[in-house]
């Protein structure tokens, strides 16, 4: 009898990168599971805005019409697809979120998702039905060299690279992980989407968060937070320049939407949560040259000494060079030693830091300031 072929949970989102993901593991011989993630909308205040609505246009993931995309691609792939009920898993996530821009931080509900969902309830899922591995359409890569651990690279295709919001997954998930689309090119995937007939090959990228519609994130955080959201925006000497209608609608490093006239061009500097305050300044305030992160989670042995690296702060950023030191309490500094053209760009609180050599990624944290 011929072995039995592995079994692989595929996270179907119905994008193209993920039907392509799945079609090369069957083609690879793979006995490939489908999974749509779902989630129901969490009720919210009558009147207010409805989380998971769909405008035309919305490039997010997780839609009706992404959940029939990935129905079609399964079938032209000759594989079972299972919608997989995350309406609580999503709710914490929606929580997160929520609490970090109260905190006056910049959150990140994508590597959240990773972490927690993509590859963490789908290995349960894995698990339950004998699966070896969770897959998906994300732009990285995996290595697995004999006798030593997996590692996580940046894809090939560097201006699709996704590895930064891989960092939190965990390195003891490593070796259960497939990547199939991380060693090809984007114009790559959508050809092959396209040489084997997938409804998907011309779908638009998902480049919004799922559980909101663009633009209305502060809507959301101001139905679930309540009570007045009213605050100052200030200068650094504390001279009230304007007001605002909730922190939540800004971020370190932000120029415009900031509502209040000058001669000169102002940006946020800091937020202050506790008194509800944006403190505004001119470019050369805002933070770029050092930030400490919390909950570090490296992918391989954790460091003892200070080493130089890379560090990237935001996922459409480069990363720039940086000494970092590590710190009691699972947390790292990070100090940039380039020049002015080298800095990571504001640092915003709330954001994931990650540490790469070159391509590899060696863990990462949570900006905390």
């Amino acid at each position: 009898m011929p072995a039995p072929r592995p079994r692989v949970v595929v996270a179907m989102s119905g994008g193209v990168d993920s039907s392509v993901a799945a079609a090369v593991l069957v083609e690879a011989g793979y006995d490939c599971v489908g999974v749509f993630m779902r989630q129901a909308p969490p009720a919210l205040p009558l009147g207010e805005l409805p989380v998971l609505a769909s405008p035309a246009g919305h490039q997010g993931c997780c839609s009706a019409a992404d959940a029939l995309d990935a129905r079609r691609v399964a079938n032209r792939l000759g594989i079972p697809l299972y919608p997989l009920d995350l309406t609580e898993d999503f709710g914490r996530i929606i929580d997160d979120f929520v609490a970090e821009y109260g905190r006056g931080r910049t959150p990140n509900p994508c590597v959240r998702c990773n972490a927690w969902l993509k590859f963490g309830r789908l290995f349960d899922h894995a698990d339950a039905i004998g699966a070896s591995h969770v897959a998906t359409g994300h732009y990285a890569r995996l290595e697995c060299p004999a006798g030593g651990p997996p590692a996580l690279r940046r894809g090939i295709d560097t201006d699709r690279d996704q590895s930064y919001v891989l960092f939190d997954v965990g390195r003891h998930r490593l070796a259960r992980m497939l990547l199939p689309v991380g060693g090809l090119r984007k114009a790559e995937v959508r050809a092959r989407a396209t040489a084997l007939g997938l409804v998907t090959a011309d779908k638009p990228d998902s480049q919004e968060i799922c559980f909101v519609p663009p633009g209305q994130h502060a809507r959301l955080v101001a139905a679930r937070l309540g009570g007045s959201r009213v605050g100052e925006i200030v200068d650094k000497t504390g001279r009230v320049l304007g007001r605002h209608d909730g922190i939540e609608q800004f971020t370190v490093g932000q120029r415009q939407g900031l509502g209040i006239a000058g001669g000169t061009r102002l940006y946020v500097v800091r937020i202050e949560a506790d008194r509800h305050r944006v403190v505004v300044g001119p470019r050369e305030d805002v933070p770029e040259r050092e930030l400490v992160a919390a909950e570090v989670r490296w992918l391989g042995d954790p460091p003892t000494v200070p080493f130089a690296a890379c560090v990237q702060c935001r996922a459409q950023r480069v990363a720039a060079p940086a000494e970092v030191t590590p710190l009691a309490g699972c947390r790292f500094r990070a100090r940039f030693t380039g020049g002015p053209a080298t800095t990571p760009g504001p640092i915003s609180p709330g954001q994931p830091a990650v540490v790469y050599a070159d391509d590899l990624v060696l863990g990462g944290g949570w900006i905390e300031g």
